[in-house]
């Protein structure tokens, strides 16, 4: 009996800084975003996230004065909040910000650790970090699965300023996609990926520029 027919297939072309054997630079924010807006993903406890979703903006209670962490990767998200299973994480919100408060915060934001070749020298990485409202991380991204995948997800820190920007003036809406985590968590555990992928938010490549000061 003869082996099957094989389809060639085409190695996808490395681009500067990408991971080996993929397209995807190391260091890249992809998101679901428009001309003048980008979401977010945020998960809290009912008694925030349910009237933030309610009102499309953050209640008193959302301590503004504290760093906040919002991520633009859905499934980083997940990972973070397990579906929305986690303790004070059991609600999930998209929060939609105006590009040019996340463009403003990016530009200020330090990285939250020392990378030699981003910063002159360990000192100067703790002055800019001291002086900035804004701090980047890059975790690893996550599958479906919630396995680690060989690029980075950005994960951005407001406190301050920063933070109050972001609860009252670039906020444009807030929804509560807990029902969306739960419908594509009970399809990734029935083995149904592609009908969980196929609800995932379209998350591109988001038109930030070169970032050298957070290492992209």
């Amino acid at each position: 009996m003869s082996e099957p027919a094989t389809t060639p297939t085409t190695e996808p072309t490395p681009v500067p800084g990408s991971v080996p054997g993929s397209a995807t630079p190391r260091h890249q924010i992809r998101a679901a975003h428009t001309a003048s807006t980008v979401t977010v993903y945020q998960a809290y406890a009912p008694h925030l996230g349910v009237p933030a979703a309610r009102d499309g903006r953050f209640p008193p209670a959302w301590k503004r004065e504290r760093m906040t962490w919002i991520k633009p990767s859905f499934l980083w998200m997940m990972y973070r909040c397990g579906w929305g299973t986690k303790a004070d994480q059991e609600t999930v919100l998209a929060v939609e910000i105006s590009r040019e408060g996340f463009d403003l915060a990016l530009a200020g934001a330090c990285l939250s650790h020392y990378v030699p070749g981003v910063h002159a020298d360990r000192e100067a990485w703790k002055a800019a970090l001291a002086g900035s409202p804004a701090r980047v991380q890059w975790d690893p991204e996550r599958d479906l699965h919630l396995n680690a995948l060989p690029h980075r997800s950005l994960q951005l820190g407001l406190s301050g300023p920063a933070s109050r920007a972001y609860a009252d003036e670039w906020t444009v809406s807030i929804r509560d996609v807990t029902p969306l985590a739960r419908e594509i968590h009970g399809l990734v555990r029935a083995g149904d990926a592609d009908a969980a992928r196929a609800l995932l938010p379209a998350e591109t490549p988001y038109p930030a520029g070169p970032l050298p000061h957070l290492g992209a």
